[in-house]
């Protein structure tokens, strides 16, 4: 998730979470975004997110790792709202019957959640709108 417009930029479904997964999800958000040297990620502290392959991925692409502490959930409090949102306001009112099927409905929901579902934070504009408006306010490309 990209903090600033809360646009989910890196995602992937696997049946556990393993550093394949998270690098799925990472690869995917840098070649969306294609950030400058320096970008700050930050995680929990999760085997995966520790895991040598994890950390050698993110110094290819001249990220730089951020943890929370142990036990502070707070510190990834939008991600873990995020989760929260997919789960109570999708997945748990949609019989999900196979994987495939809920791997076809979590794409639905996040071209949902970047495109039209409102954040207040955005001042209740979707994240890709935000991004836009912000595009055309500083010329930004």
């Amino acid at each position: 998730m990209d903090l600033y417009s809360r646009r989910i930029v890196g995602w992937s479904i696997s049946k556990r979470m393993t550093t394949d997964l998270i690098c799925k999800a990472m690869v995917m958000a840098y070649n969306i975004r294609q950030p400058p040297f320096g970008l700050v990620f930050h995680s929990d502290r999760g085997s995966q997110y520790t895991s040598k392959r994890y950390r050698k991925l993110l110094s290819h692409y001249g990220i730089r790792a951020s943890m929370g502490d142990v036990g502070a959930c707070w510190d990834n409090a939008v991600v873990e709202r995020f989760f929260g949102s997919l789960k109570h306001d999708w997945i748990f009112k949609i019989a999900q019957p196979t994987r495939e099927h809920m791997k076809k409905d979590v794409a639905v929901y996040m071209r949902y959640y970047n495109l039209e579902r409102l954040h207040s934070a955005n001042g209740d504009q979707s994240p890709i709108n935000y991004e836009n408006s912000l595009k055309k306010v500083s010329g930004w490309t």
